[in-house]
């Protein structure tokens, strides 16, 4: 993954950009993997380990509603993560995952069921995803899908095509 993450600096640092992270099921992975690169301070800012709802609800500003209606394992939740760790942050890009990385079921999800959420400038999306294995399998899985997800959206702005 190490030659994915020098990628996804090198669009950022090419476009001037920043990144910040919102992680749930990951627990800080994402920013492990993004600070494991050299010179990354240039375009990681941070993160937030939104764990529980509550961190979800009060640090990243997921609406009430949202939570209530969809859940924290939905992509409405991953979105508003992203857009909100984005603006906590002051960065150019937030990126969330959010899901379940099991053993248990958690709001009638299956382990393996996890949301990516991607915020940018006039960019908002989440990838839903569908993963097998055990927790940490499932963990790991999330973190490449979600630089791989990341890539192909700084590749899509970089060509003009966002």
């Amino acid at each position: 993954m190490t030659d994915l993450l020098k990628r996804v600096h090198l669009l950022l640092r090419a476009g001037g950009s920043t990144v910040a992270t919102a992680e749930s099921l990951t627990g800080g992975r994402l920013a492990v993997a993004l600070t494991d690169v050299p010179g990354a301070s240039e375009t990681y800012l941070g993160g937030v380990v939104s764990y529980a709802t509550e961190i979800k609800a009060t640090v990243l500003d997921v609406d009430d509603g949202i939570i209530e209606q969809h859940g924290v394992v939905s992509p409405e939740c991953a979105k508003a993560m992203a857009s909100g760790v984005k603006a906590v942050m002051g960065a150019t890009y937030g990126i969330s995952t959010t899901g379940v990385a099991g053993p248990a079921d958690q709001e009638g999800k299956p382990p393996g069921t996890v949301f990516v959420g991607i915020a940018g400038p006039g960019l908002l999306e989440a990838v839903a995803l569908e993963l097998p294995g055990k927790r940490e399998q499932i963990q790991d899985r999330t973190c490449r899908e979600a630089f791989e997800a990341f890539e192909t959206v700084l590749r899509r702005e970089d060509s003009g095509l966002g």
